[in-house]
């Protein structure tokens, strides 16, 4: 047997090894993530609020688009964005929930939500992508959790000294106050 033959035996070799490892591996394997007792969801800021919202609710995450204002809407409907042929509604979350703007920045993420008659985009104040929570994270709510922000959060998690509030866009797209944008 030649050397380079030897070689390609001894680099696939190699690559079975990798193959057998990679499959032995399974943390975050799909069969756990979704094994009873878990729920994923999408966390973000708003405020010094950390909170999550299932990935059901939310259809996508996009950078800020360009927006063109609408006249005669509240202040925290900062007006429509063309987003690939479709305008969506842009919403300052945080606006509207606590009556403080959210400062945009570059990089600016807003999250895509489902409402009946179409969607609509969300500013929020920070992403921290997926989360994953069990059964052993929740945790009673806490006074955080009052106010407005009571009516869209139902549940809480606890993770790495970190009270996470669940928050349902569901709830808030069908709430009659935000589904009426105009002054």
């Amino acid at each position: 047997m030649s050397k380079s033959a030897s070689q390609r035996i001894s680099s696939f070799d190699t690559l079975i090894d990798y193959e057998q490892r990679s499959l032995a591996h399974v943390a975050g394997s799909p069969e756990m993530i979704e094994a009873p007792g878990h729920w994923r969801g999408v966390g973000f800021r708003l405020g010094q609020r950390r909170l999550v919202s299932s990935f059901d609710e939310v259809v996508e995450i996009l950078p800020l688009p360009p927006v063109t204002p609408v006249p005669g809407s509240q202040p925290w409907m900062l007006g429509v964005a063309n987003v690939r042929g479709n305008l969506l509604p842009v919403v300052d979350l945080k606006q509207f929930l606590e009556g403080e703007r959210t400062l945009v920045h570059e990089g600016q993420r807003v999250l895509v939500v489902r409402q009946s008659g179409g969607n609509v985009a969300v500013i929020i104040d920070e992403l921290f992508g997926q989360r994953t929570f069990n059964d052993s994270h929740r945790t009673e709510l806490s006074g955080d959790n009052d106010g407005r922000y009571g009516h869209f959060v139902s549940q809480m998690y606890r993770l790495a000294d970190i009270n996470w509030s669940v928050f349902s866009m569901s709830t808030l797209t069908r709430t009659p106050e935000f589904r009426q944008a105009t002054a």
